[in-house]
């Protein structure tokens, strides 16, 4: 196996494959070694400095991290979500304020994540209000991130539970307004309905 995937073939291989972050999984296609033999290539590889673990079971090559996009990063670090909420309101321009914290929305439990010195959470939300997003690529790398008009109406539903107060300060004309309605009825929340509609006036 050494001989097989050395250092040089190895990263040279996975930037091939164009993979960003990957698991013992891709190893095992891309090499065609056992699960136990990839397990111990990238624990190896770990300790020397080749691979990042961004969590368990999942890595990235040393000097490709600087360029993973936070979004791209979100999506596999919890999946299945998608980039919403304040980061994807300054993602689109719709507030003027620069957001460090990359905020999703999930199916699953909420969780919060600390790597790669940056702070990655989650709000879980109701299948039926899982929607409103598309793909979209930074580099050669690709995620999901709410539309602008659901990132709108997730970040107000939140603050509503959390008891904040709505945005105030917003491009307005980057919101369509009947397409926010639609997302906000997903929720089946009549404070939310209520507060979108003084919000949006």
């Amino acid at each position: 196996m050494a001989k097989l995937v050395n250092r040089v073939d190895f990263s040279a291989k996975i930037k091939e494959k164009k993979l960003g972050i990957f698991s013992a999984a891709n190893i095992c296609a891309i090499f065609g070694v056992s699960p136990v033999a990839a397990t111990f290539l990238l624990h190896r590889y770990n300790k020397r400095g080749i691979v990042v673990r961004i969590k368990q079971g999942l890595y990235a090559l040393h000097d490709i991290v600087p360029s993973l996009p936070d979004p791209y990063i979100a999506g596999r670090l919890y999946a299945p979500s998608y980039v919403s909420r304040e980061f994807a309101l300054s993602y689109h321009r719709i507030i003027p304020e620069t957001v460090y914290e990359i905020t999703s929305v999930t199916t699953k439990a909420t969780r919060r994540f600390e790597k790669l010195g940056k702070v990655y959470s989650y709000r879980h939300i109701k299948r039926a209000a899982f929607t409103g997003y598309k793909t979209e690529r930074m580099d050669r790398f690709s995620f999901l991130v709410a539309d602008p008009e659901k990132a709108f109406v997730d970040t107000l539903y939140y603050r509503i539970l959390s008891g904040q107060k709505p945005i105030n300060r917003f491009d307005k004309s980057k919101i369509i307004k009947e397409r926010a309605f639609r997302y906000a009825e997903l929720f089946k929340n009549q404070k939310l309905a209520g507060i979108l509609k003084r919000t949006l006036k």
